[in-house]
């Protein structure tokens, strides 16, 4: 132990040195539960539809018309009427009005009543706290 270092009182003596070292790991704090419910519920809807229809009446008629100036098809109060024309033969050939149609449209409401079912949604959060030391 004659080391002229070690007897040098101003020199250090190293002793001891720490390091730290940093690191991470996944610790589970709590956990977190979804329940959804899914709720339903009938309503009856009621509205009032329209149907529309016609009826046709067939007219007998019988007239002789020019044939240079026949009937044209003709709207009066919502009375629609189609003429039907033949060609006859007599002596001499002649138009004819044999019959026309007459179409009236009526409008009828109707009362509907249809269920429906509605869905709505909601959701519950449930939190389960956890002591981090428990995890290990």
């Amino acid at each position: 132990m004659n080391d002229p270092d070690m007897l040098d009182p101003n020199k250090p003596i190293p002793v001891l040195e720490e390091f730290a070292t940093v690191g991470k790991r996944t610790v589970t704090t709590g956990v977190i539960t979804v329940e959804k419910h899914v709720e339903t519920r009938n309503y009856e809807v009621s509205e009032v539809l329209q149907r529309r229809g016609a009826s046709v009446e067939r007219v007998p008629r019988g007239i002789t018309v020019d044939p240079a100036n026949p009937p044209q098809v003709r709207t009066v109060d919502g009375l629609t009427i189609i003429p039907v024309l033949e060609e006859v033969l007599v002596v001499e050939k002649r138009l004819v009005l044999k019959e026309e149609l007459q179409i009236r449209y009526h409008v009828d409401e109707v009362p509907c009543t249809q269920d429906v079912t509605l869905r709505s949604e909601t959701v519950v959060l449930k939190q389960d706290e956890r002591n981090p030391s428990d995890s290990d």
